[in-house]
């Protein structure tokens, strides 16, 4: 078997050369939009919708490399983090795919770390509103939780709203890059 998998544009993803990969924002989108935190553990909520939400926490210059912060999950599903620490092999991919979709987009590599701030930001709130627990981890003991509550999206409307910031995000950066 190779290292591939097919996408939902019918094109073959490459683990071993992701840069020979044909995929664009829809197929991210459309993976993103069907992977649920967690592993399935708390109420159905999708990665395409946590990265949306990650957008918006971090200034401005960095919320289209925010949007994607977790894209390579589109191809490699959402593995649990305390999972991926027990598998240096799965990280090294992971990085691999990460510097592809960031290069492909026109992003800098590695994020910049007020991504990682607001991705565990959206963490302790997904566990207040989602896992519908306040035993957070240790990583997010002293990390501001965000104001409101998470009211998790279908499947094809978190795809919507990933398509949505994602061209919205884009014009703004062709617009500033003009």
């Amino acid at each position: 078997m190779k290292p591939t998998i097919l996408l939902s544009n019918k094109e073959y993803f490459d683990f071993t050369s992701p840069e020979t990969s044909v995929f664009t924002e829809k197929e991210i989108a459309h993976n993103l939009s069907h992977i649920c935190r967690f592993t399935g553990a708390g109420k159905w909520y999708s990665v395409a919708e946590h990265s949306v939400w990650v957008s918006y926490l971090v200034p401005t210059e960095h919320q289209f490399a925010a949007l994607l912060h977790d894209a390579a999950e589109a191809f490699l599903s959402d593995i649990s983090s305390p999972l991926k620490q027990l598998l240096p092999d799965y990280k090294v991919i992971e990085e691999r795919v990460e510097r592809e979709i960031f290069e492909r987009f026109g992003l800098n590599y590695p994020m910049h770390p007020s991504i990682k701030i607001a991705d565990l930001r959206m963490l302790k709130t997904e566990f207040r509103d989602i896992m519908l627990t306040e035993d957070y981890p240790e990583c997010v003991k002293n990390v501001d939780i965000v104001a409101g509550k998470l009211l998790p999206l279908s499947s094809a409307k978190a795809y919507k709203l990933f398509l949505d910031r994602f061209y919205e995000l884009n014009a703004k950066r062709n617009k500033r890059a003009a």
